[in-house]
C-alpha cells in the first residue's frame, strides 16, 4: 500500500467556496457497498435510504474563533492559530511571523500578554498566555476557514453544524453541515434516533500524508468522548436490530476509539485519540456513514476507503466528478452504506 494509491486529480473549480441554501439542498452520491451501486440524490431525501430504529451518531464539537493577531515588542506582527489546549491557559498554536523562539514575549491585539515556551516541530509554538484567552474570543477571535476556501464566509454561523455545542475544533465536521432542524424532525417522526459524540477536530485533518508508506504516518491526536447517553442508545439500537450510521469521519473515528478501548464491548469514553484508520482495518461499530468528497492523500479518504474499498471509493469520486459534484468543506456528501 502506497501514499499514491490515495491520490486523484480534482481541478480547482470543484471545491466548493460558499455552502448551499438551504443545507439540506446539497448533493447526495449513495454508495451500496454491497452491489457497488451507486445513486445521486439530494441532501434531504437521505430517509429513502434509513430504516426506523436506525441511530444516527453526530458530532456536537463547535468550531471556535482560533485564529488572532498579536505584535511584538518590536512591533511586527505575529499571526496565531490554536490548534489544541495544553491547559487552562497553554495552547498548541500555529504562528507566522520571525524570530519566533522560546521566550519571545507577545501582546494580543486587544487582549493579553503571551510567552511562547516550547518550539515545536515546523510553525507550530506552545504559547503561554497571561490569563484563559478564551473571555477574548468575541473580541478578538476569526473563524478560521480551510485554505482552500477563498470566499469571505458572510455568516461565520454558517460554518458551524445545528447541533454545535462544546467549544473546542479549529475546523468543522463538515459532514453534519447538511443537516437541518426540519430533516431532523422529519427524520425523527420516521422513528429515526440521535445521539452524540464530541471530537475537537484539529488542523491536520486538511493535512495531506508527506510519506510514501502511509503506515508511516504519524496520525494526529485529538480529544473525544462518547457520553454513558450515546453508549446505552448503541446498545438499544444493536438489540433491536438498528444500524449505527456514524455522521462524518470525527464521529467514525469516536466511536470506534471508545469500541478499541471498550475492548469486549463499547464503553463511555473521555480523552485523547490517535487512532488511524487505514484499509484493512475491522470496523468494531460502525455500520454506515455519512461524510463529505475528502482531499487526496489524506487520513480521511484512506478512512472511507478502509470501509468501502479503495476502489469503489476513487470511482465513486471520479462520477462525481462527471456529474459536477461540489468537494470539501462546503461541498455535496456521501451515504455510504
Amino acid at each position: 500500500m502506497k501514499t499514491s494509491d490515495f491520490d486523484y486529480d480534482l481541478p480547482p473549480e470543484f471545491i466548493a467556496q460558499t455552502p448551499v441554501e438551504p443545507r439540506d439542498s446539497s448533493r447526495l452520491l449513495v454508495v451500496n457497498r454491497a452491489n457497488r451501486t451507486l445513486e445521486h440524490r439530494l441532501f434531504r431525501e437521505i430517509g429513502q435510504y434509513l430504516r426506523s430504529g436506525d441511530l444516527l451518531v453526530v458530532n456536537r464539537t463547535r468550531v471556535i474563533p482560533a485564529r488572532i493577531f498579536a505584535r511584538k515588542s518590536t512591533g511586527g506582527k505575529v499571526k496565531i492559530l490554536l490548534i489544541r489546549r495544553e491547559d487552562a491557559i497553554t495552547w498548541e498554536c500555529l504562528v507566522g511571523g520571525k524570530a519566533l523562539s522560546t521566550g519571545r514575549i507577545i501582546t494580543i491585539e486587544k487582549g493579553p500578554s503571551a510567552e511562547i515556551v516550547g518550539v515545536l516541530d515546523g510553525s507550530r509554538r506552545l504559547i503561554r498566555f497571561a490569563e484563559p484567552i478564551e473571555p477574548y474570543f468575541p473580541l478578538i477571535g476569526n473563524v478560521p476557514l480551510p485554505p482552500y476556501i477563498h470566499t469571505r464566509l458572510e455568516d461565520p454561523e454558517r460554518y458551524q453544524t445545528v447541533f454545535a455545542r462544546d467549544p473546542g475544533s479549529v475546523a468543522a465536521p463538515t459532514a453534519g453541515l447538511h443537516f437541518t432542524p426540519r430533516l431532523m424532525d422529519d427524520l425523527k417522526s420516521e422513528g429515526i434516533k440521535f445521539a452524540e459524540v464530541t471530537l475537537h477536530v484539529g488542523l491536520d485533518t486538511f493535512a495531506p500524508v508527506m510519506e510514501d508508506n502511509p503506515e508511516q504516518h504519524r496520525i494526529h491526536t485529538e480529544w473525544c468522548e462518547i457520553p454513558p447517553a450515546t453508549v446505552e442508545a448503541i446498545a438499544q439500537t444493536q438489540q433491536s436490530g438498528g444500524r449505527i450510521i456514524a455522521v462524518g469521519t470525527t464521529s467514525v473515528r469516536t466511536l470506534e476509539t471508545a469500541a478499541k478501548v471498550g475492548k469486549n464491548g463499547i464503553v463511555s469514553y473521555s480523552g485523547p485519540t490517535n487512532l488511524y484508520i487505514l484499509p484493512g482495518y475491522k470496523f468494531k461499530l460502525v455500520d454506515a456513514m455519512i461524510t463529505n468528497f475528502h482531499l487526496p492523500q489524506s487520513t480521511l479518504i484512506m478512512m472511507v476507503s478502509a470501509f468501502a474499498g479503495r476502489d469503489q471509493i476513487l470511482g465513486a469520486y471520479e462520477v462525481a466528478k462527471l456529474e459536477k459534484y461540489r468537494f470539501y468543506s462546503f461541498g455535496d456528501a456521501m451515504f455510504i452504506y
